[in-house]
């Protein structure tokens, strides 16, 4: 267990029509841990990533960030939203602003931050994720790995507790996998707590504090990375394992 729980899922379900894609799901993440969900497709990773910020409902069990439920909607919504930091597969970027301005919008929307605040302070997060150079630039003149750093930047700027990275290499070209890679070890070294869903297994071993194995809607293993990749406890770990490790 967690000693000090940021997120706690308990008795989680989740359908979608008949499909029932989280099925029982009890997790604990705790305060600066970094925890890297990994599993076949479709074993409901990236589902079980979207309930942590409520962008998808669940049908029963519950589910706490920092002791308090998640909020059904409206301000408490939004304001979960900005404590619980998402980046997705794809950037997500607002394409006819800047770079600047796409880390700034929501401080100033959300977090009620004045422009020269908010940009002041996407100009440090910029500058921590390698891009300082890029403020004025448009997303569409950034490569696909610069522009999911400015996405990590704009979360980073809503000073959240916990991060959530759903896929967030897998539409980028091989070579600009290890920049994005770079600015997340970086952030676990810096103590945050992360939840992240990646086919990246050299991520998985030397970042993450826990490894969750998911198949069929179900936590199949949770474990040390040293633990699960040496000694897979599970049929469908090893399985898994041999497929994505042949060398």
């Amino acid at each position: 267990m967690a000693v000090d729980p940021l997120i706690e899922l308990r008795d989680v379900n989740k359908y979608f029509g008949t499909l029932h894609v989280l099925q029982d799901i009890n997790l604990t993440v705790g305060r600066g841990e970094v925890v890297v969900v990994i599993g076949p497709s479709g074993s409901g990773k990236s589902t079980l990533c979207r309930t942590m910020n409520r962008l998808e409902t669940i049908e029963s069990g519950s589910i706490a960030i920092d002791g308090r439920p998640l909020p059904a909607e409206g301000k408490g919504l939004a304001q979960l939203r900005a404590e619980v930091g998402m980046v997705f597969q794809s950037f997500n970027l607002f394409a006819h602003k800047s770079v600047l301005a796409n880390v700034s919008l929501a401080q100033m929307k959300v977090r009620g931050r004045k422009k020269e605040e908010a940009d002041q302070r996407s100009h440090e997060l910029l500058d921590r994720v390698g891009l300082a150079a890029q403020a004025e630039k448009l997303p569409a003149q950034l490569s696909g790995g610069q522009q999911q750093r400015v996405a990590i930047a704009r979360a980073l700027a809503m000073d959240p507790k916990v991060m959530l990275f759903d896929e967030p290499t897998s539409a980028l070209d091989p070579e600009m996998i290890n920049e994005v890679l770079e600015v997340m070890q970086q952030l676990a070294r810096d103590g945050m707590t992360m939840v992240v869903v990646t086919h990246e297994m050299g991520f998985a071993r030397s970042a993450a504090n826990r490894v969750v194995f998911m198949a069929d809607g179900r936590i199949i293993e949770d474990r040390t990375p040293d633990d699960f990749f040496t000694n897979p406890q599970s049929d469908r770990a090893k399985d898994f394992l041999s497929k994505i490790l042949k060398h």
